[in-house]
Formats: C-alpha cells, structure tokens, sequence
C-alpha cells in the first residue's frame, strides 16, 4: 500500500504492465507525468513531431513486438490529434494505451484553454476509454486498460487523467489487485461446431484456409499451429493484407494475397471453393468484392474471437468463437484422434485447377530498360534484404499493393501496414517504432512520394535518436491508386491527383542530417539500394518510378471476387482495353 502522486502512478503502472518505451510529445496537461518520467531510467520516451506521429509509431511497435504499444499526449489538440491513429489501430486490432491530459476537473466543461471532450471525442475509435477524476482510481484504471486492449480482439484504448489528479495523491494499486474480471472473453471454441468442422476438413474437395490478422494477433503459437494444419491436409491457403506472414510465402500451399490486389489465383480458389475455413479474417469489403456473389457454393467456417465479427458481412455456416490459436489446437487434435482423413483424391484435383490458374502469371509486367518500374524496383529490394533480420513498414497507394505482391514474408510480425483505415503517412512513424522495438534490425518503409510527405517531420525523430530507418519512396510524382481509378473508373479525368511542388527529397534528407540516394536508372538501382543497406543511419531513397505503372490485379469496384482486371503482360492479357482485361 503505498502512497503516490497521481503522476508517479502512471509510471509505476507502466513499469509494472513491462513498458519500456512510451511514444508522446508533451504539453501543459501532462507536464506532471514529464517531470515523473525524467525522474526514472527504465522507461524510455520517444519524442515524436506529431501526435499522429506518435500513435503510428507505438502501433508499429506492437505490432512488431505483439507487446501494447503507449503513447502520452496533451489534452485538447494532442488528442485529437491522436483520433486518426487511434481509428486505425481499432480497424487493424492493434493493442494501444494512450494516456491523455486533460484540464483539471473543477474546469472540465468551461471551454477551457486546450480543452475538449476527448473521452466523448474517442469513444467511437478506441475499444474502450476512461475519464478519471479520482487518483485513487487512476492505477487501477490503467492495469484495466492494459487488459482490455490486450483481451480478445485486440485495440486501442484510451485514459484521460486531469491534472489535478495527476498532482494530487492516493494509494498505489498493483497489477494483482485491480479489477479485470468484468472483461474475459471466450478462448475455447464450441466442440459441435469444431467437430462440424473437422467432418468437413475430412471430406471437402475444394477447400481453402482463408487467413487473416487475427492469426498473428493470437501470437507465434497459432501461426505455428496453422502452418501444420496446412501441411498435413495440404489444404491450399491464402491470407488478407494483414494476415501476410501468417503462413510462409516460400511455402508450398501459398496462393498469394487476395482481395481487390489479390493475385487472380487466390481469388479464383476462393471463388471456387466448396469449404472455407476462415481464420481470424473478417469477410473485409476489399476481400469479398460484390456480396452477393462472394464464393457462392461454398460452405464458411469463421474462427474469430469477437463475436460481433461473425456473421456481420457473411453468413458463416460453422460459426466459432474464440481465441484462434487455442481454436486450431483444438481442431488439430480432433482431427488427428480422428484418423487424419482428407479427400486426397479431390484435393489433388483441386490443386490442378488451381496450378492452371497460376499459369496466367497475374504478377507479370512489361519490363523497361530506360525506367524503373515500380514492380522491379520491390523485386531488386526483396531479392537484397532476403534472408536478413528484416521488418517492413507501407504508406497506402500502389506501392502498398505492390509491396505486398512482390515481398515475401515467412514469419508473422515483419509486415506493417495500415489495412482497414488506409492511412496514408501511416509508414514512416511505424518504421521508427518498428526500429525502437527492433535497434539491430533493418527497417525499411515502402513508400509513395504523396503518403511520406503527410509525416516527413518524424525524420527529426529517426534523426535525434539514431535509427536506421530506411524510406523507400517510389517516387511516381502522383497520387497513384487515386490516378489508377481516374484512369480506370472516371473516364481519365485526372482531378488533382498529383502535385506541382514536390521537395528534392535527398537535400530534405540532407536538411535533417540523414542520408539521402536518388536512381532513376534500372542499370544503377541494385547499387543504389546496396548503399541504402549499407549505410548506418537513417536513409532516404528517391527511387524514381514509371508515372502512370498501373497495379494489377484488380477488382474493379462493384464487381465480384472473380471478375479481374489483369495487366497486358498477363497470359491473359494480350486482348482487352489497353493496359487490362476483365476476366
């Protein structure tokens, strides 16, 4: 029972939840819990540029960790500022903590200066929020919110402590005594459903293991369990853009991604399935094309540890809640008690069809001796990081797609993307907390030229704290996916999709004290990217593109899943409009 300031509890709670980096810019409202901070050695602080900045970067530490990431910012414009990080991280299920100050309670409601209604402004972005106006309250609330973000469906959450009470003391709680009972979500899956299940797994001739995040956010455990899942049915399986890594993409089941840049593959095995098992994924828009018409002959199992997950886009015929990587092990355990029995003979004529869609080669695009095409440029990176202790952030755009077509990803926790909110300037703050979790890493940031721009200012903090992030742009001097849809849907109408006034991005990098490479020829380019590789701090690298490279496949919007645009360089593609064809 110890006695504390409030600001001393939020760094006692914090060491006793195992922080040991807080992301934060400060301001009037928590200066108490600065002062507490630099009275202490075990917790590092991260001085971000941009609030929004600080939220990246914490969600790329927790997602490259599986640890929560936290963030401390002001009241007033230092939440709100926060809101579009926190919003991404609800649609993506990545654990958060961000502690807010707030203006003292007696002057909460007054319009106070730097005052706003951050719980009311938050709630419909975080998992859960509190206002606390007690100190007594305060350590009890933030061990709550550790475990709420982490419990079931993982997310952001957020405490708003006035500072009054930040000042004002009361007695410590510790991790053991505060109240966490009230949240407990389901773990085991239901045993009728999983044994429906497993008499599917016996008997299907079409299926497919459609993965998602939810995987890699149950932890190493359920990526492992799934891998022997996969290997001993030989079931096909493909992931989400968050679930990438889940299942090796050296392994011999892959399909690739799938969804609207999904390779035509994986779209078609899903079209075509007659069993699909859905795992921690959930039936996003940018998946199932036209509702209506997704994977229509097929029966769907969905695992997922939220329940309002199930049945909220699809109808899942064996539906089952909890915990993915108990789940599996819970299946995998029937399953072999049971014989280990697949449909070997109509597994293997489902492999043929799908070996005969892959002869279409979706991924192929005319090369270019005189301009680096963006595809290439994402296959020179892959083919010279492969093998080392690699992690990659994404902006949003084309370069986002191609990254995730043309990187591979064998391990869960090494791809960091912005998915369900599509947040451009989500990458580069991502890498430095990706960086910060990981100091010996190489962290490499997958960039288009527009998305970078919206949180340059964080190279002040690669800068001032000595990490190696690397930022590759490709550089196509538009707003790519923007320009590829006014090409493709709005009739070339090119409406302000690209910019008249970009930096010369080696003297910006050169301006912050970092490094900065440009290459615009195909010839220079592995020498080019071996320098970014090589070099022992941050690095920009100004990797000028073809302008008007559209990324393919794509599911045209209001089309179904199997209705494709593909390149010209497809096997397909030698008849159509210019540049694609539906198939």
């Amino acid at each position: 029972m110890t006695k504390m300031t409030g600001a001393k509890m939020v760094v006692q709670a914090l060491k006793d939840q195992g922080v040991d980096v807080v992301f934060g810019y400060p301001g009037g409202a928590v200066l108490p819990i600065y002062d507490a901070i630099f009275q202490q050695n075990d917790i590092r602080h991260i001085l971000v540029r941009h609030e929004q900045g600080a939220v990246h970067a914490a969600e790329g530490y927790a997602r490259s960790t599986g640890k929560p990431g936290v963030v401390l910012v002001t009241s007033g414009p230092g939440a709100t500022n926060a809101v579009t990080g926190l919003t991404d991280a609800l649609l993506d299920s990545i654990p958060l903590i961000v502690l807010s100050g707030q203006v003292p309670t007696f002057m909460i409601g007054n319009d106070a200066f730097q005052e706003a209604d951050t719980v009311g402004i938050t709630r419909p972005c975080t998992k859960h929020n509190w206002l606390v106006k007690d100190t007594a309250d305060l350590a009890g609330t933030i061990h709550q919110a550790f475990h709420v973000a982490k419990s079931g469906r993982p997310g952001p959450v957020l405490v708003d402590v006035p500072k009054d009470v930040q000042f004002a003391s009361g007695t410590y709680v510790s991790p053991e005594k505060a109240s966490t009972g009230h949240y407990q979500p389901r773990v085991k899956g239901d045993p009728e459903q999983i044994e429906r299940l497993v008499e599917l797994i016996e008997t299907a001739e079409r299926p497919i293991f459609y993965t998602g995040g939810g995987v890699i956010n149950s932890g190493p455990q359920a990526s492992a369990l799934l891998r022997e899942l996969v290997g001993a049915t030989n079931f096909p399986v493909t992931s989400t853009l968050m679930g990438l890594g889940a299942y090796p993409a050296s392994g011999d089941n892959w399909l690739g991604m799938l969804g609207m840049h999904g390779l035509y593959e994986a779209n078609l095995a899903m079209h075509g399935c007659d069993l699909m098992i859905n795992v921690g994924a959930r039936f996003d828009d940018r998946i199932t094309g036209r509702v209506q018409d997704f994977s229509p002959h097929s029966i769907k199992a969905h695992i997922d540890i939220d329940p309002s997950s199930i049945n909220k886009v699809i109808h899942a015929d064996i539906p089952i809640i909890g915990d993915v990587g108990t789940v599996l092990e819970e299946v995998l355990a029937l399953w072999k008690s049971r014989g280990a029995k697949t449909n070997a003979e109509g597994i293997a004529k489902w492999w043929a069809s799908i070996n005969d869609w892959k002869k279409v080669r979706c991924l192929d695009y005319t090369r270019s001796e005189k301009t680096i095409k963006p595809q290439y440029a994402l296959e020179r990176l892959e083919a010279l990081t492969k093998g080392r202790d690699r992690y990659i952030t994404t902006e949003v755009g084309q370069h986002q797609m191609w990254a995730a077509q043309f990187l591979g990803f064998d391990d869960p926790n090494r791809w960091m993307t912005s998915g369900g909110l599509g947040t451009m300037g989500y990458g580069f703050p991502a890498s430095i907390g990706v960086q910060v979790a990981h100091p010996d890493a190489l962290v490499i940031n997958v960039a288009g030229e527009a998305s970078w721009l919206m949180n340059m200012q964080e190279m002040g903090t690669a800068v001032q704290f000595r990490l190696p992030v690397k930022q590759f742009i490709l550089n196509n001097e538009r707003l790519g996916m923007v320009r590829q849809w006014q090409e493709l849907l709005h009739g070339e109408r090119y409406s302000h999709s690209w910019s008249e006034a970009l930096p010369d991005f080696v003297k910006l990098a050169e301006a912050f004290g970092a490094k900065g490479i440009i290459c615009n020829d195909p010839a220079d380019l592995d020498d080019a990217i071996m320098e970014m590789l090589d070099h022992d701090g941050p690095v920009i690298f100004d990797c000028l593109v073809e302008k008007h490279e559209n990324c393919f496949p794509m599911i045209p919007s209001g089309e179904p899943h199997n209705k494709m645009l593909l390149g010209e360089a497809s096997t397909h593609g030698a008849i159509g409009t210019p540049g694609a064809v539906l198939v």
